[in-house]
């Protein structure tokens, strides 16, 4: 996969490139990162890229031209344009799901007001936020992205099961997972996890996950569509935490 950002501060993503797993995709030349200075394409004497917003209004809004020629210069056929904005659709492992089957990514990280929506209507092929909160810019979204993003490419991790069981993969949140020692200051890992027999913690942990899912995100649970099984489970979950 292709990921090139195009940004008024390259240097504040540059290190993504030697970072932890993404690193390890671009080493293993999986993952390709480019980053463009969107500023490079202005025409503007003076490299200026915002102007002032028609019909008035506080703060600055950036300008078409230096961001489709950005866009341009590394647009291929096989591209998808995506804007990181507060009106996008908000991540989900669906969408990063289905951003990893692509071969050529394209970041658009707006400034000050956004960007002219010109260029959303005409050269963005998708919206997408991260939460429904300001930033100053899109280059910590895009960060997440990416992140969320690599890691799905094949060869990146060491093993399927290493994304497959986490958090959100399966639509669930993930089960506790616990480690060395056995008994910290009195605190015991459950027993189960210790006896071997695969079948009954594979049953705990779903039935965790459901729990977790259902005590921390309930509105998770709204969305998927459970089995008969699953749904007799988070009863027994709802009576044991009204004992």
């Amino acid at each position: 996969m292709k990921i090139d950002v195009l940004t008024l501060f390259p240097e504040f993503l540059s290190n993504l490139s030697t970072w932890s797993i993404i690193g390890r995709a671009v080493d293993a030349k999986i993952l390709t990162l480019d980053y463009i200075n969107i500023r490079d394409y202005s025409r503007n004497k003076h490299k200026k890229v915002d102007d002032y917003s028609y019909g008035g209004g506080p703060g600055m809004v950036m300008t078409p031209q230096p961001i489709v020629d950005a866009i341009n210069s590394v647009k291929e056929d096989n591209s998808w344009i995506i804007y990181l904005s507060p009106q996008g659709k908000r991540l989900d492992q669906n969408i990063v799901n289905r951003l990893s089957k692509k071969e050529h990514l394209i970041l658009v990280c707006g400034h000050y007001e956004g960007i002219d929506n010109r260029v959303v209507e005409h050269y963005i092929d998708e919206e997408i936020s991260i939460g429904d909160y300001v930033l100053t810019g899109g280059e910590i979204p895009a960060m997440v992205l990416i992140d969320s993003v690599s890691r799905l490419l094949p060869g990146v991790l060491t093993s399927e099961e290493s994304f497959s069981e986490e958090s959100h993969y399966k639509g669930l949140l993930e089960y506790p997972q616990y480690t060395r020692p056995y008994d910290y200051e009195g605190y015991k890992v459950p027993d189960l996890l210790l006896s071997g027999n695969h079948k009954e913690i594979e049953k705990w942990r779903h039935y965790q996950a459901l729990k977790t899912t259902f005590l921390k995100r309930p509105d998770i649970l709204e969305n998927l569509e459970l089995s008969k099984e699953d749904m007799e489970i988070l009863e027994t979950i709802k009576k044991e935490l009204n004992k």
